[in-house]
């Protein structure tokens, strides 16, 4: 068996998912020995697809529920984001060798309004929901990955390939500093996954695992770069983890660790319909409900399911099906929270890119 990450509280052992598994993430060995789960598309990294990662079912206090295969999902009607390097188009480029390169993440602004890192015409974009132009900016950085828009216009840009740093962006798009991703807990940018806020705290998720603070939202880096054990709920109440026990027969697990005093929540394993390809999601609302979201081959058709949890003893308050990209482009995040709760998903296609609201929130 491979190296086990764990967390000790209290004398007990908490398995967190070292091995969480973020959508069309680099080809790397996770921290549990086996390799990081891509599948519909490429790494970022160009590597080869592999078949999904098994985790032994050892967290402790697991709660199981079974989940109902969910319907179809209905083809959506939603303005289309065409490809281009035009006034409100996308760029997406098709490379000789490797997956095609298109926008890398999507967030929602405190206005509702979507913002997407258009990677290839440098640009960050701002859409309303229907795919309506609202405005765009150059990147601050030169390969954005990830980006997290603040209440007041400022945006946080990261780059873990090239810059190797978290840019500062002011709503003007001046560069108000630059946190560096290298340092005692982070000595390979590349393995970097995910970007996070928690109130002025900026994180890194490392290698799928814990996060990294690597400082604050004014730009002051933290030197000592402190971990913590999963991404911050968003109410202020736990630390989050996901992850699969086996892909293969539909089990998945969601962990939540307890910030004051430090302990465990909860674990709750799900049975959904087999086979589990990839993670795709995992995040929290104000209210503190959890959403996962998962790519499932339902009979040779891949779909999403999103699913909501409740955030005090992770049960299955609802979920929805949602259609699966059919482009292999490499990506950073599909999803985003919505202001009010719910999630926003950006859905590719060869004609371009559809931004679909999607709420789990009831059966």
């Amino acid at each position: 068996m491979g190296r086990r990450r764990l967390w000790t509280v209290g004398g007990v052992g908490l398995a967190l998912a070292a091995w969480w598994m973020w959508p069309h993430g680099d080809q790397r060995v996770a921290a549990g020995g086996a390799p990081a789960v891509v599948a519909g598309g490429g790494g970022v990294d160009g590597g080869p697809r592999t078949a999904p990662a098994t985790r032994p079912a050892e967290v402790a206090q697991r709660g199981v529920q079974a989940l109902p295969t969910p319907p179809a999902p209905i083809r959506p009607s939603a303005g289309t984001v065409v490809w281009g390097s035009g006034p409100g188009q996308l760029g997406r480029e098709r490379l000789e060798e490797g997956n095609a390169e298109g926008p890398m993440a999507l967030t929602v602004g405190p206005g509702g309004e979507a913002w997407v890192v258009d990677t290839v015409n440098g640009q960050l974009k701002r859409f309303d929901q229907d795919g309506g132009h609202q405005g765009s900016q150059p990147l601050a950085v030169q390969y954005a990955q990830d980006v997290v828009v603040l209440s007041d216009g400022r945006t946080l840009q990261l780059d873990r390939l090239q810059d190797k740093a978290v840019a500062v962006v002011a709503a003007d798009g001046r560069v108000l500093g630059e946190l560096p991703l290298a340092g005692p807990s982070l000595d390979e940018p590349g393995g970097v996954t995910g970007l996070f806020v928690d109130g002025q705290d900026v994180y890194v998720e490392k290698a799928h695992g814990t996060l990294v603070r690597v400082g604050d939202t004014s730009g002051k880096r933290d030197e000592q770069q402190p971990e913590v054990p999963g991404r911050p709920s968003g109410d202020g109440a736990s630390w989050l983890s996901a992850g699969m026990v086996e892909g293969e027969a539909g089990r998945l697990y969601v962990t939540s660790i307890r910030r004051e005093p430090l302990g465990q929540r909860f674990t709750r394993e799900l049975r959904v319909p087999p086979t589990v390809l990839r993670l795709m999601w995992l995040d929290s609302d104000a209210a503190g409900v959890i959403y996962l979201a998962w790519l499932w081959d339902a009979g040779g058709a891949p779909q999403v399911t999103l699913a909501c949890l409740a955030g005090e003893d992770g049960r299955v308050l609802g979920q929805r099906p949602l259609p699966a990209s059919n482009v292999p482009d490499e990506t950073f995040r599909e999803f985003a929270l919505q202001p009010a709760g719910g999630a926003l998903y950006a859905w590719r296609t060869e004609e371009g890119m559809q931004l679909l609201p999607a709420d789990c929130r009831t059966p």
